[in-house]
């Protein structure tokens, strides 16, 4: 019996609390035994200027989730050509670990309305289930996904932190630390990012 590892995609810049609340959600409150936190170097929707160093974000996916033993973090794409596209990843998985793991995607709801814009979407779609997650946002647009027969929809808490709302308030000076696990606040103070 293959292992269900769910696949969080992200920059992870940094995690944080919202993060680490849906993946332990995910791995308690559905089939998926392990999620893996896969660190990108490249979103290619993202503008890479404000990313970190790909192995300080990384460093801090693991410091936040040493202590779960479902979570794990993941450098899987920092050796594959950039920009890094789910697709490659994926079958670079498959390729690495053959016949151990059935893989699945983690995603907010949200990012479904952009899912056909990504490259071999379909593959994706007819290969894996995608576990979503809920975001205040409703977009109609999903609606065509909604029914779909691989996804899965999880009915976890809803996290409103962004990252990008901790790196501007972190630069402001405001006390954001009860929105990181305490390992990554404490990594971000020391290496003094984010200021």
């Amino acid at each position: 019996m293959k292992k269900k590892i769910g696949l969080y995609f992200g920059t992870f810049n940094p995690i944080h609390v919202g993060h680490l609340i849906i993946a332990n959600h995910m791995v308690e409150f559905s089939d998926l035994e392990e999620v893996w936190f896969v660190v990108t170097p490249h979103n290619p929707f993202k503008k890479k200027s404000s990313l970190l160093d790909d192995y300080h974000r990384y460093d801090m996916v693991y410091e936040a989730t040493k202590e779960y033993p479902k979570l794990k973090p993941s450098n899987i794409e920092f050796k594959l050509p950039q920009p890094n596209y789910t697709i490659n990843t994926l079958v670079h998985l498959e390729e690495k670990y053959p016949n151990k793991y059935d893989f699945a995607l983690i995603m907010g709801r949200d990012n479904l309305k952009s899912l056909h814009k990504w490259k071999n979407y379909e593959v994706i779609l007819e290969n894996y289930s995608i576990y979503v997650y809920p975001r205040i946002t409703e977009d109609e647009n999903i609606a065509v996904l909604k029914n779909h027969p691989k996804i899965v929809e999880v009915d976890a808490p809803i996290m409103e932190i962004s990252s990008t709302f901790i790196r501007k308030q972190f630069k402001a000076g405001k006390n954001i630390k009860p929105l990181l696990p305490l390992t990554v606040w404490e990594y971000l103070d020391k290496m003094n990012f984010y200021r």
